[in-house]
């Protein structure tokens, strides 16, 4: 289970970083070129958009990479990264599969308490 979050949370983080890409990128762009009515308006939460374009994926390939050696740290990051992914972006075409990814790889993290390893996290 640990190997399974691992993978799951680093292709999390790595579609994230995708979408990350392109909600930073889209804030930016409003920013400095200003708004077009009816093509592209400044979102409500810009700075929120923007924090989590960053913290979200970096939490995902964190949680992925440290669930093999501490599974319940790992898997915790993991859903923390889903529940901010869908806090800023919701749930659509694009997002589904890194908050999928990432919800997975969390739950298959926190359940790892007995693994095959003498040592447990509970």
């Amino acid at each position: 289970m640990r190997n399974a979050a691992m993978v799951l949370g680093v292709i999390a983080g790595l579609i994230g970083m995708i979408v990350g890409f392109f909600g930073y990128g889209y804030v930016e762009f409003v920013n400095t070129f200003g708004e077009i009515e009816g093509i592209a308006e400044q979102v409500e939460n810009a700075d929120l958009i923007q924090l989590v374009s960053i913290l979200a994926p970096m939490l995902a390939i964190a949680g992925g990479a440290i669930s093999h050696a501490r599974a319940l740290w790992g898997g915790a990051m993991l859903i923390a990264s889903a529940a901010g992914m869908y806090y800023a972006f919701g749930f659509n075409v694009f997002t589904m599969f890194p908050i999928a990814f990432a919800a997975t790889g969390g739950v298959l993290g926190l359940a790892a308490g007995k693994p095959d390893q003498p040592k447990a996290h509970f």
